[in-house]
């Protein structure tokens, strides 16, 4: 196989992961450019995540793209280090991995600063040190990095950036950052991993090993219900974003801010019951969020 097919092909899976999210990526409504765009953005951060995770694939391959020993693949700090040097070359050379030269071109056709994508990187080089959050306002600053940018980088994209718009985008990130970890609880754990602040763990007398049974007993779904509460509230202070742009791109806001209320309501359909596997919403709530969303609907 040819050394270009095999790069598209190691590509590919790393883009593969976008019909798992909560929200549509790069729907077919929107503009190529846009689209392109977008799913360059989602490469960059779908492949800084699993590498934060240590889920990249079996081979070694992104190790070697980014002129890591492949003996060291799972050393995910030297990983961090390489990948963030092959960021800078995004902005002043000629990347090494395959998904940082897509990148490439839409950093310079949109005119992106390297703010964003470093706030990805530093997100993941958190994870590696930091694995419990005392405070609710500590969980906030995570996702300041690791959800926030993304936002960022989409309003960037579509030439939409204004203060308060950022600010409705921020709300709208951190909400589905925190329901993102609501579906993960025990993924999270087997990572060594909580992102249920330790404040109101205790103030709902949770303690770590409750988060490790096959279901939730009352005190965890009354803690996950209080949670998922904060995320919808965030959501409803993000909302105004949608109503403030026309055309596709509301449209594709939409469906951000819709994807987080059906993946809160699957969560709630659940019974707050998060600890089996990630309550998943139905595509006809999705569909029902979009429209209320669209209409102004709270």
């Amino acid at each position: 196989m040819a050394t270009d097919d095999l790069q598209l092909r190691d590509a590919s899976a790393v883009l593969a992961k976008a019909a798992d999210e909560n929200f549509p990526v790069a729907p077919f409504f929107l503009p190529r450019a846009w689209r392109d765009d977008l799913m360059a953005v989602y490469g960059y951060a779908r492949l800084v995540d699993d590498i934060g995770d240590g889920d990249l694939a079996p081979g070694g391959a992104d190790a070697r793209y980014l002129g890591v020993d492949p003996e060291a693949a799972d050393d995910r700090s030297a990983l961090l280090d390489a990948f963030e040097a092959d960021l800078h070359r995004v902005f002043d050379a000629t990347p090494r991995h395959p998904l940082m030269r897509a990148l490439q071109p839409t950093v310079r056709r949109c005119g992106l600063t390297p703010e964003p994508f470093l706030g990805l990187i530093a997100a993941n080089r958190q994870d590696q040190l930091v694995a419990r959050y005392e405070t609710y306002d500590d969980l906030l600053a995570y996702c300041e990095l690791s959800a926030n940018p993304v936002g960022r980088l989409v309003l960037g994209i579509t030439g939409t950036a204004t203060p308060e718009r950022i600010r409705r985008s921020d709300a709208v990130c951190t909400a589905l950052q925190i329901v993102e970890h609501l579906q993960d609880v025990a993924e999270d754990l087997g990572r060594d991993r909580i992102y249920l602040p330790a404040e109101d763990m205790k103030r709902f007398h949770v303690q770590e090993r409750d988060l490790a049974a096959p279901t939730a007993g009352a005190s965890v779904r009354a803690l996950v219900a209080y949670e998922a509460e904060r995320a919808r509230c965030l959501l409803n202070e993000g909302t105004p974003l949608v109503g403030s742009v026309h055309g596709r791109l509301k449209v594709l806001l939409a469906g951000f801010v819709a994807g987080g209320r059906a993946a809160v309501h699957g969560i709630a359909a659940a019974g707050y019951d998060v600890l089996p596997g990630p309550p998943k919403p139905t595509k006809t709530r999705l569909l029902r969020e979009v429209g209320a969303v669209l209409r102004g609907e709270g």
